[in-house]
């Protein structure tokens, strides 16, 4: 964790801003949170969490923590900053075990040291599990209206407030915008069929958008879509391959109990954690479903002409598919459940923009939906986005003071990635209110870390998506040690209750308690011959301990235990983190040391106001993204694109020359 210096640090008791403060105020807060999607609720959660008055404020009360798209959270980086929000106080990895109807630990066949969780989750019951946890939460209000504007104090450049459109003014000292793809969002079925909204059957922020323009922000437009969902009784699932839930093995948080201001929701975590389980089935688009999409191809609203923004590389549309990978003969569809309340299903890998009758006839094409009926069609939609390089390494705007970007709006893509930037951009706003020191973590702490320093310092030309491929340190920065890793931050900045530390010491122990069993167990070769010849390595001459075995490829310290017969009761996650840390102690041994020396990069500061330009040392290009992107640490500045080993050494040498004797 880096804390540079920054220009949002002001008094937040200045004359100018109390005098704000009017009377016709329906009520004032020190941070208001725009969107409660799930940037916004983190948001919420992370500066109530530290002691700052929290509202947040959005469309529809009922739609809070909504899962818009796919009913699912984690993946492939994308579960490792779950498990990072969840070691900061977040909630949505306690949402998701409150609702998960299927868990799978992705990556099972490849080492430990990439496995990823993925929990497909009831809609309804996570919604509502959020909603439970933000209730539950002290210092935050949810509040029910669509902000039109934001309100300035007397000197016109500082936030004061918000009204909605029903004409609510509320105070605010920050404020965190979240709007996600509601920012004049529109909706495109085919190239005829044009909806304005933020989401099916909600209505998109128009005014609020017109405002940031006239503030001077940059804004840029993307585009992201989703599948047409199907009922799941008119679906021949004989006819299809069957996956089941790994439930048994995992949770998703470390922290499943409530301290007393949550005692309302104590019993509901004991009752319905991890609701039984769904299975969920693969099928294929195949030859057939192909060419009817290249018949259409120019309906589409992407390819017809109707959308000229980008979308998301990673998650493409189904037209993509067809038109990019032309010579592929089938394409994995599966069909997931929305939850034990409905037979809907949601078809993963068939985000379309085509009109309505042309997905049917799609989805009539592939193996088991011969009958299939169809509940929604998909679509495409377009909304606003705020090029992140606007933005300081603690997500403030720097046009506007108190004012931060969460989210979609940040040019983002994944329910995951907003969750990590809400934590951080509500923590910090909380802490500008507070006049304390803002919290940057590091590119060498987490994905969250990497996944802001990308934003700030590098910006996005496509919406951006996590991958371990965007972290240098995948190996010591992983889905197992969250807790180690950032748990202790999050208790020194106060964001963990009293039992929670308890908790978290309990867990942390659990991994110590499983490395010390391995050092003190005594392997025979009667006991762990077998298992070690099933794995095709050798047999052993005489006793060792199990922590020698478990250094070799393709050892489970979780089989070495149970064939001794010790270390039933620690949890599956303890033990697969100590065998990491066995395992691969000499890799990260390295890693740890790269990242002490990024850190050492990380202390040394870059203030706002150095005149890059006259660094003559330095080449024009690096003076030039220099300037512009502002990098808050040495650090940064070397993970802009086209900035060399030797600008770096020698904008070094500049900083030192300027230093006082």
């Amino acid at each position: 964790m880096t804390v540079p210096p920054t220009h949002h640090l002001h008094s937040a008791t200045s004359a100018a801003f109390e005098a704000s403060f009017e009377a016709s105020f329906e009520a004032s807060f020190d941070v208001v949170v725009i969107g409660a999607g799930h940037a916004g609720t983190e948001a919420a959660v992370a500066a109530a969490r530290s002691g700052a008055s929290v509202a947040l404020i959005t469309g529809a009360l009922e739609q809070i923590g909504q899962l818009s798209c796919n009913p699912a959270i984690g993946g492939i980086a994308k579960g490792t900053v779950v498990r990072e929000v969840d070691a900061l106080g977040g909630i949505m990895a306690r949402a998701t075990d409150l609702a998960s109807v299927q868990f799978r630990m992705l990556n099972r066949g490849k080492g430990p040291a990439v496995w990823a969780p993925r929990a497909q989750c009831d809609r309804g019951l996570y919604r509502r599990a959020v909603r439970q946890l933000l209730e539950a939460q002290p210092n935050l209000v949810t509040i029910q209206g669509m902000v039109a504007r934001l309100l300035f104090d007397g000197t016109g450049e500082r936030v004061s407030g918000v009204e909605t459109l029903e004409g609510r003014r509320f105070g605010a000292r920050a404020v965190v915008l979240t709007t996600g793809t509601f920012g004049r969002g529109k909706m495109h079925i085919g190239t005829g069929t044009q909806i304005s909204g933020g989401r099916a059957g909600e209505a998109s922020s128009v005014l609020l958008g017109e405002q940031l323009d006239a503030l001077g922000l940059t804004t840029e437009r993307f585009k992201t879509g989703t599948p047409p969902r199907i009922d799941g009784r008119s679906v021949r699932t004989r006819d299809l391959e069957l996956q089941h839930s790994e439930i048994e093995q995992f949770d998703y948080s470390w922290s499943h109990f409530w301290s007393t201001p949550r005692a309302n929701v104590v019993d509901c975590a004991r009752r319905t954690r991890h609701p039984a389980q769904m299975p969920c089935w693969l099928t294929m688009l195949d030859e057939a479903g192909t060419s009817i999409i290249a018949t259409h191809l120019a309906e589409s609203a992407m390819y017809g002409g109707a959308i000229a923004s980008r979308g998301p590389r990673y998650c493409p549309s189904v037209e993509d598919k067809v038109v990019k990978f032309p010579d592929k003969a089938q394409h994995q569809l599966f069909l997931e459940p929305e939850g034990h309340d409905t037979s809907e299903l949601y078809v993963n890998g068939l985000s379309t923009s085509l009109p309505a009758p042309v997905q049917l006839t799609i989805l009539r094409s592939v193996r088991g939906l011969e009958d299939v009926r169809m509940t929604r069609a998909g679509y495409a939609i377009e909304y606003d986005y705020y090029p992140p390089t606007q933005l300081s390494s603690t997500l403030a705007s720097r046009a506007v003071y108190g004012l931060y970007f969460a989210g979609q709006v940040n040019g983002t893509t994944g329910y995951e990635e907003a969750a990590g930037q809400g934590v951080i951009a509500g923590l910090n706003a909380a802490r500008w209110v507070q006049e304390r020191e803002p919290v940057i973590l590091g590119r060498e702490t987490s994905y969250i870390g990497v996944l802001i320093d990308d934003l700030v310092t590098r910006g996005v030309d496509e919406p951006y998506r996590l991958f371990t491929s965007r972290s240098e340190f995948r190996l010591t920065v992983r889905q197992d040690n969250a807790l180690a890793r950032l748990g202790e931050i999050a208790d020194g900045l106060g964001l963990l209750a009293p039992d929670e530390q308890a908790q978290m010491g309990l867990r942390l122990g659990a991994v110590r308690e499983a490395y010390a069993l391995a050092e003190r167990t005594s392997m025979t070769p009667a006991v762990a011959d077998p298992l070690l010849l099933a794995v095709g390595s050798a047999p052993l001459q005489h006793a060792v301990r199990a922590i020698e075995l478990t250094r070799r490829q393709d050892v489970s310290l979780q089989t070495l235990f149970a064939a001794a017969g010790v270390g039933d009761a620690l949890p599956v996650d303890a033990v697969v983190g100590a065998e990491l840390e066995i395992k691969y102690e000499r890799y990260f041994e390295k890693e740890r040391n790269r990242a002490i020396r990024l850190k050492a990069q990380g202390s040394v500061s870059l203030h706002e106001t150095l005149n890059y330009e006259a660094m003559t040392t330095i080449s024009i290009e690096a003076r030039q993204k220099l300037t512009r992107i502002r990098p808050a640490t040495l650090a940064q500045a070397g993970q802009i694109p086209g900035i060399s080993p030797a600008d770096l050494q020698n904008l070094l040498m500049e900083l030192r020359r300027t230093l006082p004797e």
